[in-house]
Order: structure tokens, then C-alpha cells, then sequence
């Protein structure tokens, strides 16, 4: 039995805002059901509350069932942590906890090598074993070889931040389906997921008997997988929680419909009002020159103070309005030249041509080098003219290659990662990011900078660091720097990955009337329907284009 209770749920940031306003819903034993809403609502904020990482200012959480937890960060992961790590982080506290003791007196032997350490080491050990950490590592060892392909003995060491973000994904997720909870929360699972890895996650959540309660951007996951759908939506005082009992394929009918309803409850409501207010009003006047009427006027009174108490109908809830406008400008024919390009141990040579104007859409399996072709075209190819430089100061690594690949005239490529990793950003406000401006953007005034937020989404967050915000909100950011920096060619990383569904589609319509060249890397196959033409990086080291998304390449076999 493992089900999650959740029941009026206040929650207010450090500057006073409501974000959480009365928030109740709950997750049967045994169901998968999706948290969506748009970015900046609370949904990782209500997720941290039920892992007891945060506590409510109102409003209780009830559970039942050993609970498992995969955060946002992983996928993200660049310290020196490793594989093993990785795992300890996923797995039951009491054992987590045994992994760190171990870790911690292995440190002290080495440090002082007396007996106290030696005595602290060996008791350790015993705590490991006690705690079933023997059993947990037979289990981590066919984890290991599914996500990785290495047994447990040769990956546990091996840095966290050599793996894809993919591949750190799938790891946790496999550990997590392995283990002994019986309610897991999953925070953005499928991000940095490719296609294969999505469909393996669809399986696991139809397939587990586990409860299920996981925040998802996917639409084609959501259609999948979500049997139930839970809502954050905005509201004036914070968000508020709408439970759709289906899945995703009648959500946005049923919605529409809700919607609907409400809004003609109001119109409803607010007749309803104007008529008792002209009822007292009259009453009132014939009260003045009648006695006989003071009683009318005295119930009709009553009547509108008790229609005032049980109050309006709920509100319609506040309706996103990003307006994502990419400009782009003309250019060479020829876009991306290639000749015999090699990716130095990742794919063999290839040749292509882009021209411009194209939506290419560049598809494989995690590890097979799309992001590192990405960054190849960002940094200006082999050899890169001024013109070709980078319209930010995002950094990105050197990507070691054979053969060459060249840019047109004309042509000035705006990169946006997938990480968000953004040190040039860090410690500014949005605000001031805009107003100051760099090399390759000119500053912003004051009013034409919150204009440019506003069209956003991110009116709100003005005055907050861009460190501050949530994956979806500096998504947004990074994509109207874009828009302000003149770039001609687009280099998009996974750049659906943690934007909300309506700004999924804002995008996808920004793209539609961009006047340049898009190559996007994605795993998102709402997404991809949008693109002209597909550069596939296959599972034997070859590169190959496609008029059709091609979503079944394999790992691509090498030494690991």
C-alpha cells in the first residue's frame, strides 16, 4: 500500500509571495499520475514539501509506503561525484546513510591508519552488510550493466559527470524500479532522456506495480503513461491544484471544457448579482415612502449579503501569454558546409549540406556526439571567420575533430544549452542582464527590457538571478537572449526539455517564423514533427539524413 495525501497546502517564498494557495489532491495506491503546469508555478517547490526537504506555512502531507526519490538535479550532475554516488543518492536513507559512513571511515584509515580508524572502518563494514548494502550491490551490478553496459565493479568509480546526462538519468530510474519503495517520486524523469530511454521509462510506469508520482513536459509521455493528471495552475493569491482523472490524450478537451463551465458560471454569477443589488436598490427607494416595504427591503438585503458570503464561483485560472519572437535574418545559400567530418571517437566521417531556411532535426541514442556537433557549430566550425563567432558569452568546450565544417556568409549561431549552465549569467538579475547588454546585444532600457520579459513569461522574475530560476523560467531567458542577439542560425539543445506545455508551443511557433537556420537536437517527438529533415547519428558510428524522424538507434557500440 503506498499512496500520497496532499491537503491545503500554503506556501510562501522569502520575499512574501504566495506561490502554493490550497493545494489538495491525492495519488492512489498503485497509479502513475503526471504533475504538469507552467513553469515557475511551485511543482518542484510541492514535490521537495512532499519529500519532507521543505515545510508547508499551511496544509498537511499524508503518505503511506517507503518512499524513493529521484531529484531534478540528476542529469545534471558536473562535481566530482561518482557512479556509486550517484546510486547512494537513490537509494533508502538507512542505507545511504551506511554508504557515507563507509566513505567517511575508508578517508580516516587512509588519513591516520591507527586503530580507531581501523575500529571505526571495520564497524562500518558490519553496518553496510547489516543494512543490506551486499544485497543492494548485486542489484546495483545489473542496474549498471542495463544503463551502461559495465558491470557495477568496473563503473562504480568512474566520475558521474563522464556520463550523459541521459545516461545519469536512466541510471537513477533503473535503480529506483529495482528498489524495494513502493511509492517513488520522480522529478522530471524523462529530461535528457533519448527516445529508446523514453519508451523504456513508458514500459517501467505501465509495467511497475509501484505509485507513481512524477512531473513530466513530454506530451507524447503524458499520452503514454499518465493515468491521472494533476494541475498546477496560477491563480492572483498562488497556484492552485485541478485533478483530471484521464490521461493525456482527453486532458485538453476535459480542460477546455472545465474552463468553459467556469466561465459561464461567472457570467451567471455576476447577473445573479446585479439583479439582487437593483432588488435592494428598488426596495430600498419604495422603503423610504412605505412601511410597509421596510421588511422586503430588510430580506432582500439578507439575501445579497448571504449570496456575497457563499461567494463567486473559482476563478479561471491565469492563462500563460509567451510570445517568442526569433527574427533571424538572410544568409548564404549554403548555410553548413561539411566534408569528411569525423567527431574524434564518437562518429565517423560524414558529409552535409544545410541551406538555409532548413529545420534540421538531429537525432540518435545519448553518447553517439549530437551535442558535441552542436557545440562544433556554435564555436564557428573549423576555422571560424569574426562573423562566425558566438552571439553569447555562453562557454563551450573545444570539440576535437577531423575534416571540416564550415559556415556561410552571413551566418552568426546562437547556441542554447541544455544544461543551462550559464557562468556569464550567474549573480545578475534578469533585469540587469538586459540593461547592460554585451559585445554582441545592445542594453535595454528599463521599460523595453520588462517588456521584452513580459513577453516571456518572466514579468515576475525581473528583479530575481538568473540562478534563481526554475529549469523552465531560464530555458525562456536563454531563448529570448537569442531573440535579442541576431543570430541567423539556431543551435538548440534539447530546448524543450524543461519548458511547460504552452511554452513548448510558443516555441515551436517562434521557430515556424524565424527568417534563418534551425538545428535542434532533440528526443522530443511532439517536437520534432515540426522539423523539414533529420541528421541521424546511428548506432554504428555513421552519420545519415532522413525525411522521417527515425527514434530506434541503439547505443552506439564502443569501448567503454
Amino acid at each position: 500500500m503506498a499512496h500520497i495525501d496532499v491537503s491545503g497546502i500554503d506556501y510562501f517564498l522569502s520575499d512574501g509571495t504566495q506561490l502554493l494557495n490550497g493545494v489538495t489532491f491525492k495519488v492512489p495506491d498503485g497509479t502513475k499520475t503526471a504533475l504538469i503546469g507552467p513553469n515557475g508555478t511551485g511543482k518542484t517547490t510541492l514535490f521537495r514539501i512532499i519529500a519532507g526537504d521543505l515545510v508547508p506555512d499551511e496544509g498537511v502531507i499524508g503518505r503511506s509506503g517507503n518512499m524513493g526519490i529521484m531529484r531534478q538535479f540528476v542529469g545534471q550532475v558536473r562535481d566530482d561525484s561518482t557512479v556509486r554516488d550517484l546510486l547512494v543518492s537513490a537509494a533508502p536513507p538507512a542505507l545511504a546513510a551506511a554508504a557515507r559512513e563507509v566513505d567517511e571511515a575508508e578517508l580516516a584509515m587512509v588519513e591516520h591508519d591507527d586503530e580507531p580508524s581501523q575500529m571505526r572502518y571495520a564497524q562500518a563494514i558490519v553496518d553496510w552488510g547489516d543494512a543490506g548494502g551486499y544485497d543492494v550491490e548485486t542489484v546495483w551490478d545489473e542496474v549498471c550493466m542495463a544503463a551502461l553496459g559495465l558491470p557495477f565493479d568496473r563503473a562504480q568509480h568512474r566520475p558521474a559527470s563522464s556520463l550523459s546526462g541521459g545516461e545519469q538519468k536512466r541510471l537513477v530510474l533503473e535503480a529506483l524500479f529495482a528498489g524495494p519503495d513502493d511509492l517513488l517520486l520522480l522529478d522530471e524523469p524523462d529530461n535528457y532522456l533519448d527516445v529508446p530511454g523514453k519508451r523504456w521509462l513508458e514500459e517501467k510506469l505501465n509495467d511497475s506495480k509501484k505509485t507513481v508520482f512524477f512531473i513530466s513536459h513530454d506530451r507524447e509521455l503524458l499520452n503514454n503513461a499518465a493515468g491521472r493528471i494533476v494541475t498546477l495552475e496560477p491563480g492572483i493569491n498562488g497556484a492552485g491544484a485541478w485533478i483530471h482523472g484521464g490521461g493525456f490524450g482527453s486532458y485538453v478537451e476535459a480542460r477546455a471544457d472545465r474552463n468553459a463551465r467556469f466561465e459561464e458560471l461567472r457570467k451567471r454569477w455576476d447577473e445573479e448579482h446585479v439583479k439582487l443589488k437593483e432588488l435592494v436598490n428598488m426596495y430600498k427607494n419604495k422603503a423610504a415612502f412605505r412601511s410597509d416595504m421596510a421588511n422586503r427591503y430588510h430580506a432582500a438585503q439578507t439575501r445579497l449579503a448571504k449570496f456575497l458570503e457563499i461567494g463567486p464561483p473559482e476563478a479561471l485560472p491565469i492563462e500563460q501569454n509567451v510570445q517568442m519572437r526569433l527574427k533571424g535574418g538572410r544568409t548564404a545559400k549554403r548555410a553548413i558546409v561539411a566534408e569528411k567530418l569525423e567527431l574524434t571517437n564518437l562518429m565517423k566521417p560524414f558529409s552535409t549540406e544545410v541551406w538555409f531556411g532548413d529545420r534540421v532535426g538531429v537525432l540518435g541514442s545519448n553518447g553517439s556526439g549530437k551535442s558535441h556537433f552542436l557545440r562544433l557549430l556554435a564555436t564557428g566550425g573549423t576555422d571560424p571567420e569574426r562573423e562566425h563567432l558566438p552571439v553569447s558569452d555562453v562557454e563551450i568546450a573545444e570539440v576535437p575533430h577531423e575534416g571540416t565544417v564550415k559556415l556561410g556568409a552571413r551566418i552568426r549561431p546562437g547556441f542554447f544549452a541544455q544544461t543551462h549552465v550559464r557562468p556569464d549569467l550567474l549573480g545578475k538579475t534578469l533585469l540587469e542582464i538586459l540593461h547592460r547588454g554585451d559585445e554582441h546585444r545592445s542594453g535595454l532600457g528599463r521599460e523595453a527590457a520588462a517588456g521584452a520579459l513580459d513577453g516571456y513569461g518572466l514579468a515576475g522574475q525581473s528583479e530575481q538571478k538568473y540562478e534563481s530560476l526554475s529549469g523552465g523560467q531560464q530555458a525562456r531567458f536563454q531563448i529570448l537572449l537569442l531573440q535579442l542577439s541576431g543570430a541567423t542560425l539556431l543551435l538548440l539543445d534539447e530546448p524543450t526539455d524543461n519548458l511547460d506545455l504552452h511554452s513548448a508551443e510558443a516555441l515551436e511557433r517562434a521557430i515556424d517564423h524565424f527568417e534563418g537556420t534551425v538545428l535542434a537536437v532533440t528526443h522530443d517527438r511532439w517536437f520534432a514533427r515540426t522539423f523539414d529533415r533529420f541528421l541521424v547519428f546511428g548506432s554504428d558510428g555513421k552519420v545519415y539524413e532522413s525525411d522521417e524522424p527515425v527514434w530506434d538507434e541503439k547505443r552506439v557500440e564502443r569501448d567503454r
